[in-house]
């Protein structure tokens, strides 16, 4: 294993999740959550957001590196990778709208279809870093 590629790529699929994030929740459902008062907290500072995102990239990348014998070489492979990472996680939101007062049930699946492309870039990303040894 290269830890250097691990490490970068992490590093890599943390900045593309947190841009892809920055698109999905900033731009196409920002609007939607200034209806609901269960967003009306005050913004935080978004570098923690990249910080988060690079942090669970690394996490995720050492993940991947791991089991990176099980998919197929290149992007192709740690997309497929994604998906599954994605699938997993994907009904994780599900649980907002049972312990957020307001949470709109609709958003949890918004919010599932952002982590599933969220995955899917990230595990292209990884899959085109990472060899397959």
């Amino acid at each position: 294993m290269s830890w250097g590629r691990i490490i970068g790529g992490g590093i890599v699929a943390g900045i593309v999740t947190f841009l892809a994030d920055f698109v999905q929740h900033g731009l196409i459902l920002g609007p939607a959550y200034a209806k609901y008062p269960v967003f009306t907290q005050t913004a935080a500072n978004p570098g923690w957001f990249a910080f988060v995102s690079i942090s669970i990239g690394i996490c995720v990348a050492i993940l991947f590196a791991k089991t990176r014998r099980s998919w197929a070489a290149g992007w192709k492979g740690g997309a497929a990778f994604g998906f599954f990472f994605g699938l997993a996680t994907f009904f994780a939101g599900f649980y907002n709208p049972l312990v957020l007062e307001g949470f709109p049930y609709h958003l949890a699946w918004c919010w599932g279809g952002v982590g599933m492309i969220d995955a899917l870039l990230g595990g292209a990303v990884l899959g085109a870093i990472v060899p397959r040894d």
